[in-house]
């Protein structure tokens, strides 16, 4: 029987197992039955520019280093800030420093999906001025994160949990692994520079669960009554079994990360990969791919308060305010009302910039029936797509939900894919955001390409990273580069009148940064 694998690490393994078979990293372009998603052995650098751009530049962290760029729109590298670690991703503050997430070397336990554990701030001149890590046995840091107002940070945590825990909660024995799942929750962290931070506020996706298994538990009830709830038993079920054998020759092979066993796979069973602050609403919105929803909720709670579901300015303390695109997962739709799929970066649409108040999100899609474990064909019917759309918020910021139906809107209010749906897919990471002049920029992650597009869905600049750092393993041996040298989790287009930049004097770097070089591709052995 064919099963659904949400996880993430054998979903890389099959992408780059058909990538490898289906392209063999030629030169010549892809057949029509595969594509090489990463886009080895593509031109890179600057691809497309076009006249009356508006004026800027592209931030981004070079894969396996730990620097972050800034490159202008001619392509070249006019800044840098390097941290002391892997560098995530990074956002720039007004004063020129960034908060840029980093890949802790030894942290413990948690072995895919995203962990990081650490976050640095680093001012425009390269001081690292806070060095603050949260990664333990039980948990970590993971994915992204937002920067309030007031300098605070809203961070995505796994938490480890047991397998005695989950059967508290409700979930089925066959859904879970031997060491347990990982749930999630936000914390917010006060910086106390140069190391520490005081964690002030704290979100359990533990308390807002129900379930329809088990009724002697006490979150039994039925999902489509409580669409602010979270079904337990939704999410990734236990993939097949693997042995320590094969998981050793993945390790080996760059296809697992030091920390899987045979016993946590599965564990990540929600994987949030986003999270965005709308300070005038003071409400949070994350994402969950295995899910295919994104989620709102009111960040005005105190701590207590988000363990309940009172209180706090929307008065529902820490349940859903809104949810949408996959509502088959609260009993209020089926398949054909699916909207998202393994989304990425959901964001909103700043004030002053047009759709503001909307939501965008990096979308995917899949033909028929989604299949995590399809991720890796490489066929022109799976696609990606960026989605905006206009949730349905009332004058109060209350999010409309009429009774027994789903939350809206039924369809995006804009949306981009390629013309040919074929020449844009990115299966996980990537992103995308709205510009001022209403263009919409864009990052296809597995790629590593940058890109602006109208809303008449016209491409005007693009960028190909074609950076690669030599961060090594613990070990010393190095992080061998295929079959994904390039990727990017997150680019971000930054105004010219970015306050962070002025006054500052953005040259381009004399010597640039050497790109890095791909190995030549295998040569396929000719059959007598």
């Amino acid at each position: 029987m064919k099963k659904k694998l949400f996880y993430f690490s054998t979903i890389i393994l099959m992408v780059l197992l058909f990538n490898c078979s289906d392209n063999k990293h030629s030169d010549e372009p892809a057949p029509k039955k595969g594509r090489d998603i990463f886009g080895n052995y593509i031109p890179r650098g600057l691809t497309k520019t076009t006249e009356g751009l508006s004026p800027g530049y592209v931030m981004f962290s070079v894969p396996n280093s730990p620097y972050t760029y800034l490159v202008n729109r001619k392509g070249e590298v006019v800044h840098e800030w390097k941290g002391t670690y892997g560098a995530f991703n990074a956002y720039l503050m007004e004063d020129g420093t960034i908060f840029q997430g980093e890949d802790d070397p030894d942290y413990p336990v948690f072995g895919f999906g995203g962990p990081y554990g650490r976050i640095q701030k680093i001012s425009w001149d390269g001081k690292i001025l806070w060095d603050f890590e949260h990664a333990t046995e039980e948990e970590i840091i993971h994915h992204d994160f937002a920067v309030l107002p007031n300098g605070n940070i809203l961070a995505i945590v796994y938490e480890t949990t047991s397998f005695d825990e989950a059967i508290a909660n409700g979930r089925k024995p066959e859904m879970i692994p031997p060491q347990g799942p990982w749930l999630e929750k936000i914390v917010e962290i006060e910086p106390q520079e140069p190391r520490g931070g005081k964690i002030i506020w704290e979100w359990y996706l533990e308390d807002h669960l129900i379930q329809d298994f088990d009724e002697s538990k006490p979150n039994y009830g039925n999902p489509a009554e409580h669409p602010e709830l979270l079904d337990f038993n939704l999410g990734m079920p236990i993939p097949p079994p693997i042995t320590q054998d094969s998981l050793d020759v993945m390790k080996a092979m760059g296809m697992a990360e030091r920390n899987q066993t045979t016993d946590n796979l599965g564990s990540d069973i929600f994987h949030f990969n986003a999270i965005n602050y709308n300070p005038e609403l003071d409400q949070i919105v994350f994402s969950s791919p295995i899910l295919s929803e994104v989620f709102i909720i009111d960040h005005s709670t105190t701590t207590e308060e988000a363990a309940g579901h009172e209180g706090g300015k929307y008065g529902k303390g820490g349940d859903f305010l809104y949810r949408w695109g996959n509502p088959e997962n609260y009993h209020r739709g089926d398949s054909t009302n699916r909207q998202l799929f393994g989304q990425h970066d959901v964001r909103w649409i700043e004030p002053g910039k047009p759709g503001a108040g909307n939501l965008t999100v990096f979308n995917n899609h899949p033909p028929g029936d989604f299949d995590f474990f399809k991720m890796g064909v490489t066929d022109s019917l799976n696609y990606s797509m960026v989605t905006e759309i206009t949730p349905p918020l009332n004058e109060n910021g209350e999010y409309v939900l009429n009774a027994d139906a789903s939350f809206g809107p039924e369809k995006p209010t804009w949306f981009y894919k390629a013309p040919d749906t074929f020449s844009f897919y990115s299966p996980f990471i990537s992103g995308a955001h709205r510009m001022h002049n209403g263009n919409t920029f864009v990052n296809e992650g597995a790629r590593g390409r940058f890109f602006e597009v109208t809303p008449e869905n016209e491409i005007v600049w693009e960028y190909l990273n074609p950076y690669r750092g030599e961060i090594r393993k613990p070990n010393g041996e190095p992080n061998n580069p295929m079959f994904m040298p390039f990727s990017e989790f997150r680019a971000t287009f930054v105004p010219a009148e970015h306050p962070a930049l002025q006054g500052k004097e953005l040259k381009p770097l004399d010597p640039q940064p050497e790109p890095f070089v791909m190995p030549p591709p295998a040569k396929e052995e000719k059959k007598a």
